[in-house]
């Protein structure tokens, strides 16, 4: 009965103890635990109606856009208005050489140069007959002065001397200086052409003594 027991436990024993070799066996490490990754934040929800906001626009950008919008602008403008200067008359617009100047009463003899500035003509009442002087030299086209001491007309260019009906009798002027034509209107004022002109070329017939050259008195 004893001996019975005894080869159980021993085959018992066979059975749980593993066979040895020639190498000792290496007891393997311990694994590591499982790291546990907590799950990402979610964001909160928006409440219904809340406002969102923007960060405002940085000064020089602003400036920027500005800069960028008015060139912009100014090109086009500029572009616009060269369409519409493409369609407008290229022309120089002049005063009439047509105007009137007063009745010959108010006018006294002698020179009168009120219209110097405004129309470069003189007025000039004789005893018979009220002409308008061109003020323009025979030389060279420059505007002589009226020397009232002297009783001529002086160009003050090159020195040529008139008469005070604009006859020449000094310097280097050739002729004496034009006369514009001049009428009457209905009412009596005097109007005078400064685009029709007479003359008296050197040498020939003069045209001082043609109708329109002079109005009578």
């Amino acid at each position: 009965m004893d001996s019975a027991a005894n080869e159980e436990l021993s085959q018992g024993l066979s059975k749980r103890t593993p066979p040895v070799t020639g190498e000792t066996a290496t007891p393997s490490p311990p694994s590591a635990p499982a790291r546990v990754v907590p799950p990402a934040a979610k964001p909160a929800p928006k409440a219904p109606g809340a406002v969102v906001e923007i960060a405002p626009d940085p000064p020089v950008n602003k400036m920027r856009r500005r800069i960028v919008w008015a060139a912009v602008v100014g090109f086009l403008t500029t572009c616009f208005l060269m369409f519409l200067r493409f369609f407008l008359p290229r022309t120089i617009f002049e005063p009439s050489s047509t105007f009137r100047i007063g009745s010959p009463s108010d006018y006294a003899l002698g020179v009168d140069t009120k219209w110097q500035q405004q129309y470069r003509i003189w007025v000039t009442k004789t005893s018979d007959r009220i002409f308008v002087i061109f003020a323009r030299c025979t030389h060279l086209g420059c505007t002589p002065d009226w020397k009232a001491s002297e009783n001529k007309f002086k160009c003050p260019c090159h020195g040529s001397g008139y008469d005070s009906e604009g006859i020449n009798f000094e310097g280097p002027a050739p002729r004496p200086m034009d006369r514009a034509h001049v009428e009457l209107d209905p009412e009596g004022q005097i109007v005078v052409d400064i685009a029709r002109l007479y003359d008296w070329p050197k040498g020939e017939t003069t045209e001082f003594d043609q109708p329109g050259a002079y109005i009578p008195l």
